[in-house]
């Protein structure tokens, strides 16, 4: 029976990834800013099964403060013990053009999306070293794989978690630290649901080629990724060869749907 800490843990991805740990028996630390939803979460996740309810374990926390994902974790170590595992899934977005959107807000994205999972991985990554073993995932996106119009922040956070996870895993192999990284396509969440009004047309016309797909089925193809050791972890034929060859198959993708591209 592992502990694994979940970041972006009330909601989504990361609730639903939370749900399977659970299910399979194993301990889990849900972190997130808001204190009611993470208590409607262990709720949500208990289903009225005191066994279940005992695995279960909040700390509220924002990841882009470095003191409180600290804190967090070491409050969750307390109640469970070392963290085995960390699901680095907190995120946010907020769609909008480049010059029409304020710095404040895209700074947010940069210090939610990229500052955030490092400042995770740097809260429990010290302790799996002293131990000996240890697994990281982090939680990129489709979006981390290709640029998007209205995206400019969300993109720039997503593109640089593939270069830390690159890292990270270079660095803590040695270790016995294994580090994953995933890149999911739309997935039906409530942030999804607050995002698509905002999301310019263009943005859409090229998003809108793969489905959204549901929590749970994302967060079953990251726990069989990271159960299988995978470095990378894609999500269907499209968002694959975006992740295998990059700008190749960028310019294949839009050739396919007759843009041919320029430069």
């Amino acid at each position: 029976m592992r502990h694994v800490l979940v970041t972006g843990g009330s909601s989504g991805i990361g609730l639903a990834v939370a749900d399977l740990l659970v299910a399979r028996g194993d301990r889990v630390s849900l972190v997130a800013r808001d204190e009611a939803r993470l208590a409607e979460a262990a709720l949500r996740l208990a289903n009225g099964d005191p066994a279940r309810a005992g695995r279960i374990f909040t700390a509220a926390a924002d990841v882009g403060d470095g003191e409180e994902i600290t804190r967090a974790v070491a409050s969750a170590s307390a109640h469970f013990g070392p963290v085995d595992g960390l699901v680095a899934s907190a995120g946010i977005v907020e769609p909008a053009r480049f010059l029409e959107q304020d710095a404040a807000t895209f700074d947010r994205q940069i210090a939610i999306n990229l500052t955030g999972v490092a400042n995770s991985a740097r809260a429990v990554l010290p302790a799996m070293r002293e131990r000996g073993r240890g697994q990281v995932l982090i939680v990129s996106s489709g979006a981390g794989l290709i640029g998007i119009p209205g995206y400019s922040a969300y993109c720039a956070s997503k593109f640089a978690l593939r270069g830390l996870a690159a890292s990270l895993r270079a660095e803590m192999a040695p270790a016995g630290i294994a580090v994953s990284i995933c890149f999911p396509p739309d997935t039906l969440t409530p942030q999804f649901e607050r995002e698509l009004p905002l999301r310019p047309p263009e943005a859409q016309a090229m998003m809108g080629r793969v489905r959204p797909q549901e929590a749970k089925i994302v967060a079953r193809t990251i726990l069989a990724g990271m159960d299988r050791g995978r470095r990378e972890i894609h999500f269907g034929l499209t968002l694959r060869l975006l992740g295998y060859f990059g700008p190749f198959a960028a310019t294949y993708l839009d050739l396919r749907n007759g843009r041919p591209r320029k430069g």
